[in-house]
């Protein structure tokens, strides 16, 4: 009877919670076994087989990085911020294109963040910087938003009142800004990378879905 009841609970909790808060599970669980795993093996090895490297990938090594470094963050800091970002933006867009379409474009967001980030190393861009992070799937998600609703309010730092599409360019600039005046190395181009996915499958939903996508416009003027 218990095993019965603790299989129908499992069933019930894995239906009822979106794909936006299963991943922020996953990322928390990763970067705690990464956390623990870094006691027992030197942090440069775990960062060389997780976090991606230009060098590594244009190289043809750890080409699993693109996937393995969308689950990896720097520090509490690190995925505290990206967590809160994806939770709240995440289980809107989630709403909006569904959960079999919001996951496997969470995935190919992220993977788009990498590629660009990889291929500016061919021009000598961050060739030996390691990069990490779901920042790249979230810009692409504001991305997303920034199309299908560009009016929707946000708080940007949880305090700045702005619409969305105003947030999106006003937090890629600011990270470009920090990043070059303090020296900060934030993976730009790959926040850059995963928002141009966003905007690309944004606008493809616009011109697929014209009529579903005015009808959410009309509750965000």
């Amino acid at each position: 009877m218990k095993k019965l009841l603790f299989k129908l609970f499992l069933k019930n909790l894995i239906k009822n919670l979106s794909i936006t808060n299963w991943l922020i599970i996953f990322n928390i669980f990763a970067f705690l076994a990464f956390s623990i795993l870094s006691i027992f093996v030197p942090q440069e090895t775990i960062i060389r087989y997780i976090a991606i490297q230009p060098s590594y990938i244009l190289h043809g090594k750890y080409l699993w990085t693109f996937i393995t470094s969308m689950f990896m963050h720097a520090n509490i800091t690190h995925i505290f911020v990206n967590m809160i970002s994806l939770f709240f933006i995440g289980n809107f867009a989630e709403k909006l294109i569904g959960r079999k379409r919001f996951l496997v474009f969470y995935m190919l967001a992220g993977i788009s963040a990498g590629i660009l980030f990889v291929l500016f190393g061919l021009f000598g861009i961050n060739y030996d910087t390691f990069a990490v992070g779901a920042s790249g799937a979230i810009f692409g998600i504001a991305g997303i938003l920034a199309l299908l609703t560009p009016r929707l309010p946000v708080l940007v730092f949880f305090v700045i009142p702005m619409p969305m599409w105003l947030a999106v360019v006003f937090l890629l600039s600011a990270l470009w800004l920090v990043s070059w005046l303090a020296g900060i190395p934030i993976g730009n181009i790959a926040h850059l990378g995963g928002l141009l996915a966003g905007l690309a499958y944004g606008l493809y939903l616009r011109i697929r879905y014209k009529k579903k996508v005015k009808l959410i416009e009309k509750y965000f003027k």
